[in-house]
């Protein structure tokens, strides 16, 4: 008996077999066909057709053949052109702007900094917000409209409209319509979130945590944030607001990290600490406790693989792991491993960079209706 194929059968299929190469060449790198036949598990003919049809439309190239170590003619390899576009993605905390360019596979180019304290007035803020775009955006040769998405991550709550509803770590920032201001700025659309959500997704995708996909991203030092991965997707919330837990006056986590920093890093309490100095032990475990009271409520609600340690503190993770998971042995079911952020202090300006390739994505990519032609 012979089965009736509808066109629309066949259009489907044919998308999902341009995806299927697409994203072999995005993971397994530059490819001859035969060895993205193995990949997608297509046949060479097949494959041939598609990647016809993906360098029609702008999204493979064919490369300079291989000389490869055998007889015959060199195979023809092909890519995926990650240049056809520019992720911009922004880091806007209380002390530094940093400005961030990557290409379509989230591929940092360059990275461009202001410094600033959270005495400055949002004129100044926004000044440097825009400084720093112009900085990276020259570096990297970019033009505005070839931006085809910015992403920026702010400190304090951000609504689902990218407005900063709260800030308590930068003066005069709550209530900043940060997404309009972007959208003035470059081409393309335009995502705002909190920056400790951001910094969460660049170390679930690049970071310590990328074999695992629930996650909770504790940001530390002087202030507190934390952040939540569940089955590798941000949690929002309805609004935005989830992982806001160092707002609870239960935890008073910005209060307690007081003992550790008077007015400074904390460094010199973190190293007083390693070098046994009972004060110095004393001040950490205080506030350890404190952080472990936070920690375990979100534990215990999600139940994550591992738990980051990010934000400042976290160049002294050190002295902060071994306590703060003693503590949290007393008060989970299971405790998650803990890990120190290894993004410093990019993590932010990366994770911005993954959003908005992953939204791209969606776009472009989708099974229901990509691969879609790429922007001109």
């Amino acid at each position: 008996m012979t089965l009736a194929v509808s066109g629309g059968d066949l259009q489907r299929l044919r998308r999902l077999n341009a995806l299927a190469v697409v994203s072999a060449l995005r993971t397994a790198g530059p490819l001859p066909l035969t060895r993205l036949a193995g990949h997608t598990e297509l046949a060479r003919a097949t494959i041939k057709e598609v990647v016809r049809d993906l360098v029609a439309m702008g999204w493979v190239a064919e490369m300079d053949p291989s000389t490869g170590g055998g007889k015959g003619r060199p195979a023809r390899r092909y890519r995926f052109r990650a240049e056809n576009g520019r992720v911009l993605g922004l880091d806007i905390g209380a002390h530094k702007v940093l400005a961030a360019v990557g290409d379509l596979d989230g591929e940092v180019l360059h990275v461009s900094r202001e410094s600033i304290t959270p005495k400055h007035s949002r004129r100044e803020r926004l000044a440097a917000v825009d400084r720093a775009v112009d900085a990276c955006l020259a570096a990297t040769g970019t033009a505005p409209a070839d931006v085809w998405i910015t992403t920026a991550g702010s400190t304090g709550y951000v609504d689902n409209e990218g407005n900063v509803v709260v800030s308590r770590a930068i003066h005069d920032w709550s209530g900043v319509p940060l997404a309009e201001h972007l959208t003035g700025r470059v081409a393309g659309e335009v995502l705002v979130d909190n920056d400790s959500r951001l910094a969460a997704l660049a170390e679930c995708r690049r970071g310590s945590a990328r074999d695992a996909r629930n996650i909770v991203y504790l940001h530390i030092g002087r202030r507190a944030g934390a952040a939540i991965i569940l089955d590798g997707v941000p949690l929002r919330g309805s609004t935005g607001a989830a992982g806001e837990i160092g707002l609870h006056p239960l935890f008073h986590l910005a209060d307690s990290s007081d003992v550790l920093t008077s007015g400074n890093s904390g460094q010199a309490v973190f190293d007083a600490a390693r070098r046994g100095d009972a004060a110095a032990l004393n001040a950490v475990l205080r506030y350890v406790k404190v952080l472990a009271l936070a920690t375990a409520a979100m534990a215990l609600t999600v139940d994550p693989q591992v738990i980051v340690i990010g934000g400042g503190f976290s160049r002294s993770a050190d002295v902060l792991m071994p306590p703060l998971r003693a503590e949290l042995e007393t008060m989970c079911l299971r405790t998650p491993e803990l890990r120190a952020s290894t993004l410093g202090d990019e993590c932010v300006a990366i994770g911005a960079v993954c959003l908005g390739v992953e939204h791209l994505n969606q776009r472009f990519f989708n099974p229901e209706n990509g691969p879609v032609a790429p922007l001109r």
